[in-house]
């Protein structure tokens, strides 16, 4: 799926405070911040608070908070449910944890709404596509149909009776790669915010939630990255209580015979997604923003914008291939600010 490392979060780090040798409450609110990786990928906490020790052991919940979800939803590790769905798939249905059973519910639902742009069951995709320099030709259209031939979210069978769960056809699969990230942020700063955390932000690789306020009562900033200078700022978002999730496939494509060919895969027909660049969703809940950066992405230019017009309290920014720059309804100046309008230097941001 998408890689979401094309956010960078603008912050005014000069007020962050860095550990203290004691952590002893102060009269100001500071901000405090950890970086370390999670869900195989960059995770970044932080929390603003007048006491330095609330802060760390909140940013500490949300770390533990991260590692249960993983350990719940990982199609990687063998002792997670989700890895037992899957080597169920086609013999019998599986009992799991209401939190799993909703995630699964909710995906479905999202599927469901996209038209099968976004399918928890794309990791039942057979690679036929390679992004390390190998590939000389396309695929032929029988290798391309047959990686496609297990996704369909319509035969994860949903019971809510019992809380089962039950894939369809054998070899099927279900993984969370384009929906879990965005759950674990919003849990993460669930548990820091009921800890009494008054602002903070939960980074996961691009996959960004946000609330309250800086330290110094500033808005949290979002810079979204140049596609052409990925290193530089493209246009700029106010990101108070808000999840912010960029998608691009700018870096990671498959070049043959002089075209590019992106890593991010229609699930529905097997074919990399063309038309757009980046695709920046924002709205409330950082699952959703996850779902949707994917699925638009898919969609395309013309049904991803339908799409998120209809969408309350759901707005994108998007770059197409011909880098035209185009915003949703509301995408408004409330939210969007572009690079002449925003003088903040680009060391200010967090990578």
């Amino acid at each position: 799926m998408a890689q979401r490392v094309f956010i960078l979060l603008m912050i005014c780090w000069a007020a962050l405070n860095t550990a203290a040798a004691q952590r002893l409450p102060t009269k100001e609110p500071k901000a405090q911040k950890k970086v370390l990786l999670l869900m195989g990928t960059r995770f970044e906490l932080a929390a603003v608070s007048r006491d330095e020790q609330k802060a760390w052991e909140a940013i500490d919940a949300g770390i533990k908070e991260i590692q249960r979800i993983e350990a719940l939803i990982s199609e990687w590790q063998n002792t997670s449910q989700t890895s037992e769905i899957n080597r169920n798939a086609g013999i019998k249905p599986v009992v799991i944890d209401q939190e799993l059973y909703d995630l699964i519910s909710r995906s479905n639902r999202i599927s469901e709404m996209t038209g099968g742009a976004f399918d928890i069951s794309f990791a039942s995709i057979d690679n036929v596509w390679k992004y390390d320099g190998s590939m000389k030709k396309e695929p032929s259209p029988e290798q391309v149909a047959a990686s496609v031939s297990k996704i369909n979210y319509k035969n994860i069978i949903l019971n809510s009776q019992d809380r089962s769960v039950y894939l369809k056809e054998p070899g099927m699969k279900i993984g969370f790669g384009a929906i879990g990230k965005g759950y674990a942020a919003n849990r993460a700063r669930d548990v820091m915010r009921e800890m009494g955390i008054q602002g903070g932000v939960v980074n996961a690789a691009g996959d960004l939630v946000t609330w309250g306020k800086q330290a110094d009562g500033q808005s949290w900033y979002v810079g979204i990255a140049d596609p052409a200078e990925k290193d530089k700022v493209f246009s700029w978002l106010t990101a108070d209580n808000t999840a912010v999730v960029t998608s691009g496939n700018y870096e990671k494509y498959a070049e043959i015979n002089g075209k590019r060919y992106s890593h991010i895969i229609d699930p529905r027909t097997g074919y990399p997604a063309s038309g757009l660049k980046s695709v920046t969703i924002v709205c409330p809940n950082g699952e959703l923003a996850d779902a949707l950066a994917t699925a638009v992405s898919v969609l395309g230019k013309d049904e991803g914008l339908y799409l998120i017009n209809q969408l309350k309290g759901v707005a994108c920014l998007l770059i197409t291939d011909a880098d035209e720059v185009i915003t949703s309804e509301r995408m408004n100046l409330h939210y969007y600010q572009n690079k002449k309008k925003h003088a903040a230097p680009a060391t200010s941001a967090v990578h």
